[in-house]
């Protein structure tokens, strides 16, 4: 990330704090939920049965230390499945970032390949990207808030992990 952009990144956070909201739920599970920019939806997530069929629910809002937060999660092997749901960023599109980086990776320089956000680079290391790329299946429910059909895979995928 450039200058410019740490700089607009502090002043939004002052200006337009969005809270931190990670929901905890059944601790055997090792299936996450990520609603991406739908904050409304992980908030009745938080609140519902979908909580006993998954360990962690969270967003995910930048496609560079959003993702870099997910990777050092995941990195220590409580989660192998991520169900991403809810409305991508607009502008940022953490969401196919996070893709493109599952299915691609990045390059020598941390960018994720083939993505087409603005400010794709991330600082986690090689091998936590490649234990990320390798360990965690990502589920593309991208666009879906329904909480019904969310609960039903989320039952499916933990039934299947036991």
């Amino acid at each position: 990330m450039n200058a410019l952009g740490e700089a607009l990144g502090e002043i939004c956070a002052a200006v337009l704090p969005v809270p931190e909201k990670l929901y905890h739920g059944n601790q055997g599970s090792h299936v996450a939920v990520c609603t991406l920019s739908s904050m409304k939806l992980l908030g009745m997530i938080g609140c519902s049965k979908i909580m006993d069929n998954v360990c962690v629910a969270g967003r995910l809002l930048s496609e560079n230390k959003g993702i870099d937060s997910i990777i050092e999660y995941v990195s220590t092997g409580s989660v192998n499945t991520i169900v991403v749901c809810g409305m991508d960023v607009m502008g940022h599109r953490a969401g196919h970032s996070l893709f493109k980086l599952y299915k691609n990776g990045t390059d020598e320089d941390g960018r994720i390949a083939g993505s087409e956000s603005p400010d794709p680079y991330l600082a986690s290391p090689a091998h936590k990207i490649d234990y990320f790329r390798l360990n965690v299946t990502l589920v593309d429910m991208m666009g879906e808030t329904d909480l019904g059909k969310i609960h039903k895979v989320s039952s499916r995928l933990s039934a299947s992990c036991s």
